[in-house]
This record gives C-alpha cells, sequence and structure tokens, in this order.
C-alpha cells in the first residue's frame, strides 16, 4: 500500500491508544483537486498565497478558519488541497519528503504515519517548537511527544484526537426493541466488545428489514484494536502482531460478527459504504468524533437528529493528525504563523463545534465549545463530554511506523472475508500474507 522506506523506528512513540484507521477517513474533495490555485509564490492578487496539503475531510476551511484567518491577515490567501484517503495521500507525501522537493507550506501527517516521519523525515521539516506562540503544554503530553524525535525537534502541532464512542441511529434501536437513551445504551455493552457483539445479536432478531447491526468488520477490528495498550508493536520496536493475543481475539471476535450477519461487507470509506450510511442500512458503527462529520457528509437531509452517542465498551482512540511546514516550502514564515493559530486552543475548540474534530488542546475540554457541543446528526444531545471521558479512559498505546499497513492487512484482506464466506482462519491466513509481504518491500 505505501512505498515506504525501510529504515524502522526502533524507540516507539507512546501515545494515548491511536488506532489507525483514520488514515481512511473520507473526504469531501476528489484526489488531487484543489480549492484554490495551489500557488505559494504571492502572485495571487498581491497576497501571499499558502498551500495546504491534507487527506479527508479535516473541517478546517467548513469550520470557517480559512475565512478568519484570512480577515486576520489581510495579505494572506489559503489554497486547500485535497486528497481523499490518506493511503493515496501518504506515498506521495513520503516520495517528496524523502526527494525534499514538490511540498505545499504545509503538509499534514495522519497519526498512522507520523512515527515514520518524525524517525526518518525531521530534517527536512520545521522545529514547530521554536515558533514564536507555541507552547508544548498546550497540547495532550503524548500527542505533543508522538511528534517530538529523540533530540527533542518537535516536527508537528497536532490538530485533532479520536477519542472512541459507539455511534447508533435511535429509529432504528427503537425499531428493533432495544433503549435508546444514550446512558442507558452504553450499559449494554460496558467493559467488554464481546457485549457489543451479543447487543448486535439482539438487534438481529428485530432488526429492520435489510439492515445490518454495524457498518463493516473494518470499523469493529479498528475500535476493539483502539482500545489495546499493545497492539502491533511493543515498546522496543517489535513487530508482534502476529504473536499478540489481544490482536487475534480482536480479529475473532469481529470474525464471529461477521459470519453471523451482524456486520455489512462492507469496507470503510468506499464508495458502496458510502451509500449505506445515505440509505440507513446500518444501526451502529464504531465512532470518533470526526466519524460524525463522515456521517453527515454521507446523509440525506431527514437522518440529522436520528443519531446518538454513547460510550464505547472500553475507552480507547481512533484517529489525530499533525501539520507540519517543510523546509523547501515557498512560504515557510508565514506558513509556521498559520499552523500555529491554526492548532491553538480557541481554533480547535471551533472546529469540535462545527466539524466535531476532537481538540488536542486539553484546555478546550472545559470551554463552552466542548462542554455545550451539539452536532446535527445527534440532535440536542451534548456530545462533547462523552468524548470528553472517552479520552481520558483511553490507554497509553505503542505506535509504530508500519501500523498502517498491519491494520489495514488485518481489515481489507483479512476480517471482511469472514463477510464473504471464508472461516475466520482463512481471512486471518490471507491478512498475514498481504501483511508481511508489504513489510519485506
Amino acid at each position: 500500500m505505501r512505498a515506504r522506506i525501510r529504515t524502522a523506528r526502533k524507540a516507539m512513540v507512546l501515545a494515548a491508544a491511536a488506532s489507525l484507521g483514520a488514515g481512511l477517513l473520507a473526504g469531501c474533495a476528489d484526489d488531487g483537486k484543489s480549492d484554490g490555485s495551489g500557488s505559494s509564490d504571492g502572485d495571487s492578487g498581491g497576497k501571499t498565497t499558502i498551500s495546504v496539503g491534507l487527506f479527508g475531510t479535516m473541517g478546517f476551511k467548513e469550520a470557517g478558519l480559512y475565512a478568519e484567518y484570512e480577515k486576520l491577515n489581510p495579505k494572506i490567501k489559503i489554497a486547500e488541497n485535497v486528497v481523499e484517503r490518506n493511503e493515496n495521500y501518504y506515498p506521495a507525501l513520503l516520495n517528496h519528503l524523502t526527494t525534499n522537493s514538490g511540498l505545499l507550506d504545509v503538509q499534514a501527517v495522519e497519526v498512522a504515519n507520523i512515527a515514520e516521519v518524525t524517525a526518518t523525515q525531521a530534517d527536512k521539516l520545521e522545529d514547530m517548537s521554536k515558533v514564536s506562540g507555541v507552547d508544548k503544554s498546550k497540547w495532550l503530553d503524548w500527542k505533543w511527544q508522538q511528534a517530538t524525535t529523540k533530540d527533542g525537534k518537535t516536527i508537528g502541532l497536532g490538530t485533532d484526537v479520536g477519542p472512541m464512542a459507539i455511534c447508533y441511529r435511535t429509529d432504528l434501536f427503537k425499531q428493533a426493541g432495544l433503549p435508546t437513551d444514550p446512558a442507558e445504551v452504553g450499559k449494554l455493552w460496558a467493559g467488554d466488545w464481546a457485549k457489543l457483539v451479543k447487543v448486535g445479536e439482539r438487534y438481529k432478531s428485530k432488526a429492520p428489514k435489510g439492515t445490518f447491526f454495524m457498518d463493516s468488520p473494518g470499523g469493529l477490528i479498528q475500535a476493539v484494536l483502539g482500545s489495546e495498550k499493545e497492539k502491533f508493536y511493543n515498546s522496543s520496536g517489535e513487530v508482534i502482531y502476529k504473536t499478540n493475543p489481544a490482536v487475534k481475539a480482536a480479529f475473532d471476535l469481529t470474525a464471529d460478527a461477521a459470519k453471523k450477519g451482524l456486520v455489512q461487507s462492507q469496507t470503510q470509506f468506499q464508495p458502496g459504504w458510502n451509500s449505506t450510511i445515505a440509505n440507513n442500512k446500518f444501526a451502529a458503527i464504531a465512532c470518533p468524533p470526526w466519524m460524525l462529520g463522515t456521517i453527515k457528509g454521507n446523509s440525506k437531509p431527514d437522518a440529522a437528529g436520528k443519531w446518538a452517542v454513547a460510550t464505547a465498551p472500553k475507552g480507547g482512540n481512533w484517529g489525530g493528525t499533525f501539520l507540519t511546514v517543510p523546509k523547501s516550502g515557498k512560504n515557510v514564515k508565514e506558513a509556521q504563523k498559520f499552523v500555529t493559530w491554526l492548532t491553538a486552543p480557541e481554533q480547535q475548540a471551533k472546529l469540535f463545534k462545527v466539524q466535531a474534530s476532537f481538540p488536542s488542546a486539553p484546555s478546550t475540554y472545559t470551554m463552552p465549545e466542548v462542554t455545550g457541543a451539539t452536532n446535527e446528526m445527534t440532535g440536542d444531545q451534548k456530545i462533547g463530554p462523552v468524548f470528553a471521558e472517552a479520552a481520558k479512559a483511553a490507554p497509553e498505546q505503542v505506535i509504530g511506523p508500519k501500523d498502517q499497513i498491519i491494520m489495514q492487512g488485518l481489515t481489507d484482506n483479512g476480517v471482511i472475508l469472514a463477510t464473504k464466506g471464508k472461516s475466520a482462519k482463512e481471512a486471518w491466513d490471507s491478512a498475514i500474507k498481504t501483511i508481511d509481504n508489504k513489510l519485506d518491500q
């Protein structure tokens, strides 16, 4: 999947359980399409154009933050270039970093890739810890450390994190005879992912015709592994995914749910999966805050207010991004100022209020934008406290340079096969073969 360099990071970064599928966030833009000129040479009407490379819908534009910054800085124009899937964005970014050419003024890096970029490409990126106005104490400690080298250089500033919850359709739950109040729903599966599967069996017994309990096998295994302290690597940097019993247990639980027909035979963030959101084909989904944006982007208008957010069986994290400033960018100083402003707590709070991207700045957790936050899809439910508690409950997790390769092998070449008639062993063997082949590349 990735044209990655082979140097592995021996000392893994410890972080709050950042399960990696956020790299597969679905975005609104087509691959490689830009909403602006993409120019950063200062010829846009006499303004300096800061080019920003992103993957997926990160929400900065949607939350009005670009417009706000341009108003505060009349000589600046922001040009966003979005690639929909990180699996397409990152190989190109890594190639540009390796050759130190073709880089935009600002480049996003997903948590799946931050260990590799920090360990191998730090010399191509500015040390953001040295920028005026940047104070590491404003970020969660683990988030800051994820983008910090052994010698103390911080190559990216954190944007969001992905504390895990379960989003569900209250109308479909009601039709299946399940409770709909978020507190009561959370009690159904508290403390054990296996209980979530049991609830799925209850749902299936009275499910509205043509619906499944959960959206995909990939989403389920992402969530389960996101709550584990160790999954693919240990603290010594050794690959342990094949021997870690937590990984096999998560795989088998997901395969069992697939065998029982509780999850759709869909791969997340693909067109077919997107359409199942629009057509109300599933009742529940593993749901970090950013997933609400994905749900909104793919739903029909009448779905607004029919979703709710419940506490997940165990605390975990799925996703998170950093903004870096390449040294070879055309507008380095202006880009540094912009990234510093864009990742400040005040802007993180605004982003969450509009786009549901949960802040990595803990001071925001008591701000009204977070404590009183609602979402169009979840009606008047105050969702901020649910995600704040999830963030606090997330364990620290070892993140390795090839985590996303391993995770995608487990999902797209593994558990998905269990929805197509393959046994759990056959699906596991397929995943192992795919992963090992890619790790050897």
